[in-house]
This record gives C-alpha cells, sequence and structure tokens, in this order.
C-alpha cells in the first residue's frame, strides 16, 4: 500500500509539549485556498501543524496561463507542483507529507468519462486510509480538519479524502483496525472546513457594494439564490458554522502561500479580487463546523483546542 513519504525522520512532539494539528487535502494548493490563514496563525502560536496531502496533483491543469508555455511545467507538472508545495509550506511555517496517491483528475463531459485506472478516488476505502491512518499514529494530532461530505466542492478526489480523513479519526485509536500502522491514537476532535462559508461571501460581496466597488462574488452569490423549478431556494449548507478561527493577521502568509502555487493560482485572480486589508475588516475569520469532539466542547467557538488538555 502507499504510505507517507519522507516519513523517516519524522517524529511528532512529545505528548505534553504542545498541540498538533493534521489537515487533510487532497491536492497541492488546497491547503492553500483552504484553512492557510488558520495554520500560520496556529503554527506561529507554537502549535505543530502538518498536512496531508493525499495526491501529488499530477492530472490537474495549468491555470496561470503566465506560465503555461514554462517548459518546466509542460514537462514535469508534478514535480513542479512538489517545488510549489515545499514553498507554500515554508510561507506558512508548517509540516507536510505525502500520501502517494495518483491524482485521479476531474472529470468531463457528458456523459463523464471514468476515471483513471487506479487513482485515488476508485481505492478501497481501507487501503486509501490505511496510509492516513498510519500518519495519525505517528504525527498523534489532537484535531483533524478536512473536508465535508461533497469535499468542499465535488471533485473526487476531494470527496476521497474527505472519507478517509473520518476514517482515520475514527479508526486510529483502535487497536484492532488497521494492524502493522503504528500504536492506536484517538483524536480529540474532527472539524469540516467552511471556506465557501456563503455568509461570507454576502458579507464581503456588500461590503464591496457599499464602498462603490465591483464585486467579484455577484455571480456566486445569484447562483446560490437562484430558485429551483418549483419556487424554493437552493438548500441551506449541511453544516452550520460552529467554530471561527481569528486569523486576520496571517492573510498575507495566505496569500503568499496561494502564489506559491504558480501553477494553479493566477496571481490577478478570484483568490486576490478583496484586499486582505478589507478582508480584515469585514470579515477576519475562517469558519469551520466541528463535527465529533471527544472533549467536552461549548458552542460557539473560537479554538480549535478547546476544552483539550
Amino acid at each position: 500500500m502507499p504510505s507517507p513519504e519522507n516519513t523517516s525522520s519524522f517524529s511528532a512532539s512529545a505528548p505534553g509539549q504542545g498541540f498538533r494539528l493534521l489537515a487533510v487535502h487532497a491536492h497541492p494548493d488546497d491547503e492553500s485556498s483552504k484553512g492557510a490563514a488558520t495554520m500560520a496563525r496556529y503554527a506561529a502560536d507554537g502549535v505543530d501543524v502538518l498536512v496531508a496531502t493525499c495526491t501529488g496533483g499530477e492530472r490537474g491543469d495549468i491555470l496561470n496561463e503566465k506560465i503555461a508555455g514554462q517548459p518546466h511545467a509542460l514537462r514535469d507538472l508534478a514535480g513542479l507542483r512538489r517545488l510549489e508545495m515545499a514553498d507554500a509550506a515554508s510561507a506558512l511555517g508548517i509540516r507536510q507529507r505525502w500520501l502517494g496517491f495518483a491524482d485521479s483528475g476531474l472529470p468531463e463531459g457528458d456523459p463523464l468519462p471514468p476515471l483513471p485506472f487506479g487513482c485515488f478516488a476508485l481505492q478501497p476505502l481501507e487501503r486509501a486510509a490505511a496510509p492516513l491512518v498510519k500518519l495519525v499514529r505517528e504525527f498523534r494530532p489532537h484535531v483533524i480538519l478536512s473536508y465535508d461530505e461533497n469535499g468542499g466542492y465535488p471533485h473526487p478526489d476531494h470527496i476521497m479524502a474527505h472519507k478517509v480523513a473520518v476514517e482515520a479519526y475514527h479508526a486510529a485509536g483502535d487497536a484492532e483496525r488497521y494492524p502493522g500502522t503504528g500504536a492506536p491514537w484517538t483524536p480529540s476532535k474532527l472539524y469540516y472546513d467552511r471556506a465557501f462559508n456563503p455568509e461570507r461571501f454576502r458579507a464581503l460581496h456588500d461590503a464591496l457594494e457599499d464602498a462603490g466597488l465591483q464585486s467579484p462574488y455577484a455571480a456566486r452569490i445569484a447562483a446560490w439564490l437562484e430558485a429551483d423549478s418549483e419556487g424554493h431556494q437552493a438548500p441551506a449548507p449541511t453544516h452550520e458554522t460552529t467554530t471561527q478561527i481569528e486569523c486576520g493577521a496571517f492573510f498575507e502568509h495566505r496569500d503568499q502561500a496561494l502564489l506559491s502555487h504558480r501553477t494553479q493560482v493566477d496571481p490577478e485572480g478570484f483568490f486576490f479580487a478583496v484586499s486582505a486589508d478589507l478582508q480584515r475588516k469585514v470579515w477576519p475569520w475562517e469558519d469551520y463546523s466541528l463535527i465529533d469532539s471527544r472533549v467536552e466542547a461549548t458552542l460557539p467557538e473560537s479554538d480549535f483546542f478547546a476544552g483539550i488538555e
């Protein structure tokens, strides 16, 4: 089975030396567009933060037309994305490990084509989760952060990343499951990221319009508000926000991490349409849903580690 790479010298901080946070992501660049400022804030506070990247993103497209013709991007996209990931991790002050699965790509067309043989999204759950269970048992995170059931958005790798994160959260503490992957460790909390929180986009949209500026979120909000054929509005999100982490001081770290993924992120694109200063003024948080807690939790909360001793 695939196993976490570069773990020969990998060790978690010793018990009692601080909190540990594990974020599970599908591809390199996902960690920079979802929860990056939160991770940078916690890392600066002394939390040991680790990103587990399930695939290498090797079937991704080059989304920044400014470098679409660069030889390295054309010759070795997978290798270049590894270099980008290292730069992003450095910008955020975190650690990162690859789980070693093959990118599934995003199928397009009608009907949709089959996914590539052997890709991450087609793996049996226990095979896909085993490297993450091993990593959880080595790193011993107090908190695991992942996507919701829809993957944040319905990319097959994001949906599988959700499945393996939930599986690892529940299985890593059971000594009878996943034998040969290390001593059991039971994380205390599981969160889902809400990077696409509609309330945040609406607040930023309103602030831009109030300032007489053009909003890049108008089309997105219109789609959310569009009624179905029976006159009903789109359903409410499956999971409401329970936890807001104040991290506005680290929005520039997030932006630098995003810019590190130069094959995937246009420096003049959507992510940078609103200044960090305006975002700090309007919505200085990143939003999450607490899905499971093995310690007493009082909601709403402002700290992943509340209640964990």
